[in-house]
């Protein structure tokens, strides 16, 4: 199961996942038709329901936070499995189905291509039926962290990603949130990392993001802050 289509790189699948069991199982193992199971990381952020049950049921690696401490916390403990191993970069998406796996090879096939640091699933160009609220944060966070780091980046705010694990062990992150894929973008630009994006799709049925606006838009702006000026 899971002929290697990402040689010669070898790299991780990382999913963040938060009381993800509607979708969790098939996720993996759609993913695991592309790539060997060994190399799907599931890190179940504390979940109330059986996500990590059906991970490990499906076959992938899971490693479990027992009380939910934020996607950014998630990332960082799957980063970290990452850098442990011996894996040139880690693809992240999300658990919820709204990131379309079939993207995987051509994420690899541009960053072998581009010789990218990060690659970031672009959904800008094809925003279908993204909440109206989402395109207007998006764009609007995007265009401050392009800003920030002198590099045009068109979708901050997506999840789904690719990261080589050189550019992991430079990063030092000091949130656990949704920013946290901002900090990742802010820390990489300025040391100079390359940033590049590949198109993507998104799907979007039945979920609830768990992004909430206020909230999350207040802890961007305290990030911009402290990397505007340095506290």
């Amino acid at each position: 199961m899971g002929e290697n289509l990402i040689a010669p790189l070898k790299v991780a699948v990382l999913i963040p996942a938060f009381n993800a069991s509607r979708t969790i199982f098939e996720l993996v193992r759609r993913i695991a038709k592309l790539i060997e199971l060994q190399n799907i990381i599931v890190v179940d952020d504390g979940s109330s329901d059986n996500t990590s049950c059906l991970a490990r049921e499906a076959g992938a690696v899971v490693l479990c936070h027992r009380e939910n401490r934020g996607k950014g916390e998630a990332l960082k403990t799957g980063f970290r499995h990452v850098m442990d191993g011996c894996y040139h970069g880690v693809i992240s998406l999300d658990a919820d189905g709204q990131h379309d796996e079939r993207f995987i090879p051509l994420f690899l096939q541009i960053a072998l291509q581009k010789k990218a640091d990060i690659l970031i699933g672009s959904r800008m160009d094809l925003v279908g039926q993204m909440p109206w609220i989402r395109v207007l944060t998006n764009r609007i966070t995007s265009a401050c962290i392009s800003a920030l780091v002198g590099q045009k980046i068109p979708d901050s705010q997506s999840g789904y990603r690719y990261i080589r694990t050189d550019v992991l062990k430079v990063l030092r992150l000091r949130t656990s949130h949704y920013e946290t894929e901002s900090e990742i973008l802010m820390q990489a630009g300025r040391k100079g990392y390359r940033i590049d994006s590949v198109p993507i799709s998104s799907i979007y049925g039945e979920e609830k993001s768990a992004i909430r606006p206020m909230r999350d838009t207040l802890r961007f702006i305290l990030l911009v802050m402290r990397n505007l000026f340095n506290f």
